[in-house]
């Protein structure tokens, strides 16, 4: 916090050093911008839009995921997906398989040897809470490690906990809207490694990372990302997987990455969403960072994700 001016009139009294010890963060006003500038939202026809926050979450409701979703509902749904980021459905009872079929209609669905499997190889199986650790409570970007990580995912739980579990998402285009003008001018046109072995060792065994390490080696991604759809500056970094920034000495990479990655942090960018029985989120993975929350011990937390495959950041 900035300190207050001395109100003596000596001419030779100066104001006291005021820096904090860590400026990542600071207080005051953010530019909360939901569409890129000079976008207007339009409205919606085929469903009822209930936003959670003034950039990111919202819910959508009077639709049946059970039925035939149309070309124009799908068209729609990917219309409040870009604006929203992450959108929700409520009341969904739908299956596995059902759940793979709507994620089908946005491109191919991806596999993740790291993670358990659910009834096919697309689908990754969260199952918690009988064991304290959980490994999702980070701020992160779904597989960066990948030379073209995923468009989005579409999330279900199979057992929701009776309290605790929920999942935040954080808006990484209003992240970057608020960096300082000299933070943008660092990494504009920076590009930093991304690598798998970071975010997975902490609970994997060293046997299955040495068998997947070769197959999948560092990858190079912008600091920076231009949503391929909506054309808006995105920060794309992460702490689980995102090493160091090229051309930079260690210190000075590791230093701008800690203040990078503090960015998710800020309230204002995020939405929090509270699960029920088959609830459904929907996020876009280019724009987004989220955190599962764990704090739902010893109560099981079992959640099913399918991952749409994406393309290459620029």
């Amino acid at each position: 916090m900035t300190i207050a001016e001395n109100p003596t009139t000596d001419p030779e009294t100066r104001l006291r050093d005021a820096r904090t010890v860590d400026e990542a963060v600071v207080e005051g006003p953010r530019t909360l911008r939901r569409l890129a500038e000079g976008q207007e939202s339009a409205p919606y026809r085929l469903f009822e839009v209930r936003p959670l926050g003034p950039v990111i979450g919202a819910e959508i409701h009077g639709v049946d995921l059970r039925e035939e979703v149309s070309e124009e509902l799908r068209a729609e749904i990917h219309r409040a997906l870009l604006e929203f980021k992450v959108v929700f459905f409520r009341d969904q009872p739908i299956t596995s398989e059902r759940q793979q079929q709507i994620a089908r209609m946005w491109g191919d669905l991806e596999t993740n040897p790291f993670i358990d499997q659910g009834d096919d190889a697309v689908v990754a199986r969260f199952a918690k809470g009988k064991m304290p650790p959980s490994y999702e409570n980070v701020w992160h970007t779904d597989v960066t490690w990948r030379r073209e990580p995923a468009l989005g995912a579409i999330l279900r739980l199979v057992e929701v906990p009776p309290q605790g579990g929920d999942t935040m998402w954080a808006d990484m285009a209003a992240a970057y809207d608020n960096l300082s003008e000299d933070v943008k001018a660092r990494i504009d046109g920076a590009v930093a490694e991304h690598d798998v072995i970071p975010g997975f060792a902490r609970f994997l065994d060293r046997e299955r990372l040495l068998e997947w390490q070769d197959r999948f080696p560092p990858v190079h991604h912008p600091v920076v990302r231009t949503h391929p759809e909506t054309g808006r500056k995105t920060l794309f970094v992460n702490v689980s997987f995102t090493t160091r920034i090229l051309g930079m000495e260690r210190e000075e990479s590791d230093a701008l990455l800690r203040h990078l990655f503090q960015q998710a942090h800020v309230p204002e960018y995020q939405v929090r969403f509270r699960w029920e029985k088959n609830s459904i989120a929907f996020w876009d993975n280019r724009a987004t960072q989220h955190y599962a929350v764990n704090d739902y011990h010893p109560h099981p937390r079992v959640a099913e994700r399918v991952a749409i495959v994406g393309d290459r950041p620029y």
